[in-house]
């Protein structure tokens, strides 16, 4: 008897595989969760309600992972008898998602799509299916869609290895199935994807360039996801970005110009998050760069997290930078980061108490890192001494230029305007005598470069 063909869209979590607009919004959905053992699964929870889906029910099966269906396959059996046999009066009810606490792989995805009849998704999916939720910008959804796919992929191909183990399609093996038809579409659409995504990163690497020639400071903004950076990155330079306390708002990265210091340009984007592999997170390598190619990097850490959780996503953040980051480096070390200008900043300190918060930046300081700067950006607190240490950190201490006038030549206000060309100028001021006062923050470099083309007309007070 012919196999059953199976239902691709649904098992392959109904977005990548039916090359089209995946859905988007979930709101209002019920879910079953699939948990082992006595596992922690708040931060799961968090992506799945940031989702407005709702789980009605958590399963939990002590003992080990069943390494071909998650549950043992009588409990796994159990689970789906009761989706198909449910009634209006049941709690399953309306159902038609089972969640599973942990990156299935391929073969345990397929078995509990048989079993159970209804989407299926691992923390990937879910995390996928978020962020297609989020994904606004062109940019974001590319970046999505390949994500997707991948993922999806290896799905349809363990479909495949069971569906045509001791078979041939076709005499001879000559035939093509539905199956091979998707995964061929599904190849297509990828390369046709890498080579819009590869567009795109070129552009922005070429812009990052011209910034640089330009003389432009970066300051990336990095760190676990709903750490604060779109709060933070708002009040420092006060550009509008989507601030929303949810998981993942922000999937594309937005550059923009800290507030007063036309110099310094400030990029927030996506963040970071445990056990999210590296082929999902490898589609937004572009975007991360745009955060962590730069002069500084700011590495923001929720206060407001207990200290094992601070811990844990503070090394996960340690991990991608010093994977993506740092990768060329023979060693690496927090020392490393140090001298490549990163700054830890603790956030929402208004939510901790001053002893807690002395808690936890010690705790930073345990792990190698230098004792950081603590900012609220509800209520601004801290917030003029990040923008002091950022240029602090960028350009050294700032200086006090004296301008002399001349009978002959260039005009002062050339000069003036050079300075202000150079560097980041807090302050200007013409003396009784003609010369100008010009308080600004500059590098030693630009410094030297414009103290030499001045002829005398330019000296440090």
């Amino acid at each position: 008897m012919a196999k059953q063909e199976q239902n691709y869209e649904v098992l392959a979590g109904a977005g990548g595989v039916a090359l089209g607009e995946a859905r988007t919004n979930h709101e209002g959905r019920k879910a079953i969760l699939l948990v082992r053992g006595d596992e922690d699964i708040s931060e799961f929870c968090g992506l799945v309600s940031t989702m407005g889906i709702d789980i009605v029910e958590t399963l939990s099966q002590p003992g080990q992972i069943d390494p071909r269906g998650y549950f043992g396959r009588g409990r796994l059996q159990d689970v789906g008898d009761e989706i198909k046999t449910k009634t209006t009066n049941h709690p399953w009810h309306k159902v038609d998602l089972v969640l599973i606490h942990t990156n299935a792989t391929p073969r345990q995805i397929v078995t509990i799509s048989d079993t159970v009849q209804v989407e299926v998704w691992d923390r990937v999916r879910l995390l996928l299916s978020l962020f297609t939720s989020h994904a606004n910008s062109l940019e974001a959804r590319t970046q999505v869609r390949i994500a997707r796919l991948l993922s999806d992929r290896t799905v349809l191909r363990e479909v495949a290895n069971q569906s045509t183990t001791g078979e041939r399609a076709g005499f001879g093996g000559g035939g093509v199935t539905a199956l091979q038809a998707i995964l061929a579409n599904v190849n297509r659409e990828l390369v046709s994807l890498r080579k819009r995504q590869k567009k795109h990163a070129n552009a922005q690497a070429e812009r990052r360039k011209q910034r640089t020639r330009s003389g432009a400071m970066t300051v990336g903004l990095a760190g676990y996801t709903n750490a604060g950076k779109s709060s933070l990155f708002l009040k420092l330079s006060g550009k509008d970005v989507l601030v929303e306390d949810k998981l993942f708002s922000t999937l594309e990265t937005t550059v923009g110009r800290m507030e007063a210091s036309p110099r310094v340009l400030l990029a927030d984007t996506i963040g970071f998050i445990d056990q999210l592999p590296n082929s999902t997170l490898d589609a937004f390598r572009a975007t991360l760069a745009e955060a962590l190619e730069c002069d500084l990097l700011l590495l923001l850490v929720d206060a407001n997290d207990e200290l094992s959780e601070l811990e844990r996503k503070l090394a996960t953040s340690q991990s991608e930078i010093f994977s993506r980051y740092l990768s060329n480096e023979d060693e690496i070390t927090n020392n490393t980061l140090t001298e490549k200008s990163l700054l830890v900043v603790l956030t929402k300190v208004e939510l901790v108490e001053q002893d807690s918060l002395e808690e936890k930046s010690q705790l930073i300081e345990d792990l190698g890192f230098s004792r950081p700067m603590k900012v609220s950006s509800f209520s601004e607190y801290g917030l003029s001494k990040l923008q002091d240490t950022i240029l602090m950190r960028l350009f050294g201490p700032p200086v006090e230029l004296i301008l002399h006038p001349s009978l002959t030549g260039r005009a002062i206000e050339g000069y003036v305007s050079d300075v202000y060309e150079a560097g980041l100028v807090t302050s200007s001021k013409e003396n009784n005598d003609g010369t100008f006062s010009v308080h600004v923050w500059i590098q030693s470099q630009s410094l030297a470069k414009l103290l030499s083309h001045s002829k005398g007309r330019i000296e440090v007070k």
